[in-house]
C-alpha cells in the first residue's frame, strides 16, 4: 500500500503498469538523496560553480552586445556589408551627427566651429572610419539652418552601438548658444532603445521584489521556506550571467539576454521551488528521516520538475529557428538560466532540504499550518482545491463552458492583429536618437531618416539612378557614389517621400526591387527593419508548429497517454490566442492606452508573435506539466479517473495558482514600465499566465480531463512498446 499526501491509496495496474508496492527510489531519487546525504560536497561544487561563473557576471550588462536586430543573409544586410567595405563605412550603422541653428545659417563661423568640434571627435574614435562632410543640396537643408554629418562605420554592428554611448553624450555638449549637435542614426537608435528598455526593466524588477516576497511568505507560511526560491534564483541568474559572457566571446550576445534570463530565473525557480517544498512537507509526514523524504520528493515532484524544464527548453531551441541573432541569443539566454536553476533544483535544493528537514518551516507564520499538522484521509492537500475539484467532477460544463467562451471572445480579436517593427515613437522624446530624428524630417523632409541605399555595378549607375527617381514612392536621388577601392561597384541614395515606419515605405521598396537591375540590392536601415519583418513572418509558423510539435511529444513520453497529453498541449494554445487578443485591443486599437501611460502605434511589435509564443508556451506547459504529473501519479495509485483530476487539483492546484500569482505580479510591474516593449512584455505575459492558471489548468483541462474519463491515460500497446516506462507514483 502507497501513501500520497496521507491518504491511503491501493495500488493499481493501469495501462502504464503496475505500482508494486513502494518501489526503490528511482534515478532523481537517488540524485536527490545523494545530494542530501553529501551536503558540504554539494554546496562546496555550487559554490566553486558560482565563484567561477559569477565573478563574470558583472561584465554582463557592459559587456554583451547592443545590435542583432537583423535578417541573416537579406539583401539589405548585404548592402550595409558592401557598403562597410567599399564605400567607406557610409552604411546603416554609420554615426549621423544633426548640428542645427535656429537663428543662424549653417555657413555662420559659431555653426561651422561646432561641426569642426564634432568632426575632431568623431574622428577620434576608432570606430570610425572617416568624417563626410555636409554636401549643399543632398546633407545642408534648403534654408540653411540644418547640416549633417556622417560619420562611417570601421566596426561591426555591435561596436558601433557602442561607439553611440560613448560618443553622443560629449557631442550634445557641443551645443550652446542657440546651436544643437545630436546624435541620430540607426546605431544611436539602438542605444538609447536598450537604455531605456533596460533602465525601465531594471525599475520593474525592483519593484517586483517586494510584491514576489510577499505572495512567497503567504504561499510557503515560513520564512526559511520562502528564502528558498531566492536560493535557486541567484544561484542561477549568477551562473548564467557568467555563461553569457563567455558566450559573448563566440558570438555576440545581445543585452536583453539578461534581461529575459533574469525574469525566467525568477519565475522558474519560484515554481520549482513552490512545487519541491510543498511535497517535501508532505513526505516528512510519513517519513522519520529527512533523506528518505528528499528521495520521495524528487522520485515524484523531481520527475516533474525535470520533465517542465525540458519542455521549457524545448519550447525556447525552437526560436533558433529565427535567423536573427537578438532573438538566438535571447533565447539562448533565458535557456542557460533554465538550465542551471534546473540543475539547482535538482541537486542543490534537496541537499538544503535534506540538511533543514523540519526546520524547512522554521519561521512559520502565526496562520500557517505545520507540514506535520496536514490532515490525512482525503482531506490531504488543500481543501479548498479539493472542494474545487469535487464541484468541477459534478458539474463539468456548469464551468468548462463559460470558462470557454471568455477565452474564445478574448481571442477573437487577434483575427485583426498587425505586425510591424517599432517606430522612432519606442525611445523617449527627449532621446538623442529621437530629437535628431525630427530635426532631419523637419529639415529634409519625412523620409530622410529612412534613407534607402542602393548597391549595384557601376556599368549601371545610370539605369538604378532612373529607376529609382521614376519610382512614384521615391522624393529624391543622390549623386551615385563611386567605390574608391576599385571594386567596380557604386552606392546609390534615394529618399523616399514617406516616414520610415509608413506602410508606403513597403511598397515603394518592393516597387524597387521588381524594376531594379537583378544585380542591384536595396538597402538601408528602415530597409533592414522591413527584412527583420518579413524573416518574422515567414518563420513564424514553422517555429509555431515546432514548438507545439516538441512539447507534445515530451508530454507523451513522460506520461505514455496521447489523449492527455494532446489536451495539456492544445489547451495552452488558447490562454496564448487570448493574450494576443488583448494585446491587440491595448497596443493596437488603443484600448487603455492612457491609463498604461503610452501612444499607440497602430500595430504591434513584429518581434513579439513568435518571441513571446514560445516564452508563454513555455511557462503553459510548465504549470500543465505539474497538473498532469500529478494526476497520472494518483491515477497509477487508484486507476480512478476521478481521483486522477480531483487528487491533481487537491495537491497542484495550489501551487500552479501560487506560482501564477506571482508571475502576474512579476509581469505586470513590467506594464507599467515608461517605454513600450516592456508594457507589450508585461501586459501580454501576465495576461497569458493569468488566464491559464485560472481559467485552463484550474478549470478547463480537469473538465476536458473529466470527459475523457479512462481515455485520457489509456495508451495503445504498440505505442507503450517504443516509450519509456516513466513513473511518477512512489
Amino acid at each position: 500500500m502507497s501513501v500520497i499526501g496521507g491518504a491511503a491509496l491501493e495500488p493499481h495496474t493501469s495501462s502504464g503498469g503496475p505500482a508494486a508496492g513502494q518501489r526503490p527510489a528511482a534515478l532523481l531519487g537517488r540524485l536527490g538523496a545523494a545530494a542530501a546525504r553529501r551536503f558540504r560536497v554539494t554546496l562546496v561544487l555550487w559554490l566553486a560553480v558560482l565563484a567561477g561563473l559569477g565573478v563574470l557576471a558583472p561584465k554582463a550588462m557592459t559587456g554583451l552586445a547592443g545590435a542583432g536586430w537583423q535578417a541573416d543573409g537579406s539583401p539589405s544586410v548585404q548592402v550595409r556589408q558592401l557598403a562597410e567595405q567599399h564605400f567607406g563605412g557610409a552604411a546603416s550603422t554609420a554615426l549621423q551627427v544633426v548640428v542645427h541653428a535656429d537663428g543662424k545659417p549653417v555657413s555662420d563661423p559659431a555653426v561651422q566651429a561646432a561641426a569642426a568640434k564634432a568632426t575632431a571627435l568623431l574622428s577620434a574614435d576608432h570606430r570610425v572610419a572617416g568624417v563626410v562632410q555636409p554636401q549643399p543640396g543632398v546633407t545642408v537643408s534648403r534654408d540653411g539652418h540644418t547640416e549633417i554629418l556622417l560619420a562611417g562605420a570601421k566596426a561591426d554592428p555591435n561596436d558601433m552601438v557602442r561607439a553611440a554611448d560613448d560618443l553622443e553624450g560629449p557631442l550634445a555638449a557641443l551645443s550652446g548658444d542657440g546651436i544643437t549637435v545630436t546624435a541620430t542614426g540607426s546605431s544611436v537608435l539602438w542605444s538609447d532603445f536598450n537604455a531605456a528598455n533596460h533602465s525601465a526593466m531594471l525599475h520593474s524588477e525592483i519593484v517586483s521584489w517586494p510584491v514576489t516576497m510577499v505572495i512567497l511568505v503567504i504561499a510557503f507560511g515560513s520564512l526559511v521556506a520562502a528564502g528558498l526560491p531566492l536560493l535557486l534564483t541567484v544561484s542561477g541568474l549568477a551562473a548564467s550571467a557568467g555563461a553569457l559572457v563567455l558566450l559573448n566571446h563566440l558570438t555576440p550576445v545581445s543585452i536583453w539576454a539578461m534581461n529575459f534570463a533574469m525574469m525566467f530565473a525568477l519565475a522558474l525557480g519560484i515554481d520549482y521551488a513552490l512545487f519541491l517544498v510543498v511535497r517535501f512537507r508532505a513526505a516528512l509526514a510519513r517519513h522519520d528521516s529527512a533523506l528518505d523524504a528528499v528521495a520521495e520528493t524528487m522520485d515524484t515532484a523531481g520527475k516533474a520538475v525535470a520533465l517542465s524544464g525540458a519542455t521549457v527548453l524545448v519550447s525556447l531551441s525552437a526560436v533558433m529557428l529565427v535567423p536573427v541573432p537578438a532573438f538566438r541569443s535571447m533565447a539562448a539566454g533565458i535557456m542557460l538560466a533554465v538550465g542551471f536553476v534546473l540543475a539547482a533544483t535538482l541537486t542543490l535544493l534537496p541537499a538544503v532540504l535534506g540538511r533543514l528537514g523540519p526546520k524547512v518551516d522554521a519561521g512559520r507564520l502565526p496562520w500557517a499550518r505545520k507540514a506535520t499538522e496536514i490532515a490525512s484521509g482525503e482531506a490531504a492537500g488543500s481543501p479548498a482545491f479539493a472542494r474545487w475539484g469535487e464541484q468541477l467532477w459534478r458539474h463539468p460544463f456548469r464551468y468548462g463552458l463559460p470558462a470557454l467562451a471568455v477565452l474564445l471572445a478574448l481571442a477573437a480579436p487577434l483575427l485583426g492583429l498587425r505586425t510591424s517593427m517599432p517606430s522612432i515613437t519606442v525611445v523617449p522624446e527627449d532621446a538623442s536618437a529621437r530629437v535628431g530624428y525630427t530635426q532631419v524630417q523637419q529639415a529634409f523632409g519625412p523620409g530622410m531618416p529612412g534613407t534607402l541605399q542602393i548597391v549595384a555595378p557601376a556599368a549601371q549607375a545610370d539605369a538604378v539612378a532612373t529607376t529609382a527617381a521614376a519610382t512614384p514612392g521615391i522624393a529624391a536621388v543622390a549623386p551615385a557614389m563611386p567605390a574608391a577601392d576599385g571594386s567596380g561597384l557604386v552606392l546609390v541614395q534615394a529618399v523616399p517621400k514617406a516616414d520610415p515606419s509608413s506602410p508606403a515605405l513597403g511598397a515603394t521598396v518592393h516597387q524597387l526591387r521588381a524594376e531594379l537591375p537583378p544585380e542591384a540590392k536595396v538597402g538601408g536601415a528602415a530597409v533592414e527593419n522591413l527584412d527583420l519583418q518579413h524573416a518574422l513572418n515567414a518563420k513564424t509558423p514553422l517555429v509555431l508548429g515546432v514548438v507545439l510539435t516538441l512539447g507534445f511529444v515530451l508530454l507523451l513520453v513522460a506520461l505514455r497517454a496521447p489523449l492527455a497529453a494532446l489536451a495539456g498541449t492544445l489547451t495552452s494554445v488558447l490562454s496564448t490566442a487570448a493574450a494576443f487578443g488583448v494585446a491587440r485591443l491595448i497596443f493596437q486599437d488603443g484600448h487603455g492606452s492612457g491609463l498604461l501611460g503610452f501612444t499607440p502605434q497602430g500595430f504591434l511589435d513584429g518581434w513579439a508573435p513568435v518571441f513571446f509564443f514560445a516564452m508563454i508556451f513555455a511557462i503553459a506547459m510548465d504549470y500543465t506539466v505539474f497538473l498532469l504529473a500529478s494526476a497520472k501519479e494518483h491515477f497509477e495509485l487508484t486507476g480512478d479517473p476521478k481521483a486522477a483530476v480531483t487528487g491533481a487539483l487537491r495537491h497542484s492546484g495550489r501551487v500552479v495558482f501560487a506560482a501564477a500569482a506571482v508571475m502576474v505580479a512579476v509581469f505586470f510591474t513590467f506594464a507599467l514600465s515608461g517605454p513600450l516593449p516592456p508594457k507589450e512584455m508585461g501586459v501580454i505575459l501576465g495576461v497569458a499566465v493569468f488566464l491559464d492558471a485560472a481559467l485552463i489548468r484550474l478549470v478547463l483541462l480537469p473538465v476536458l480531463l473529466r470527459g475523457l474519463g479512462r481515455a485520457a491515460w489509456s495508451c495503445p500497446k504498440w505505442l507503450a512498446r517504443v516509450l519509456p516506462d516513466i513513473r511518477f507514483s512512489h
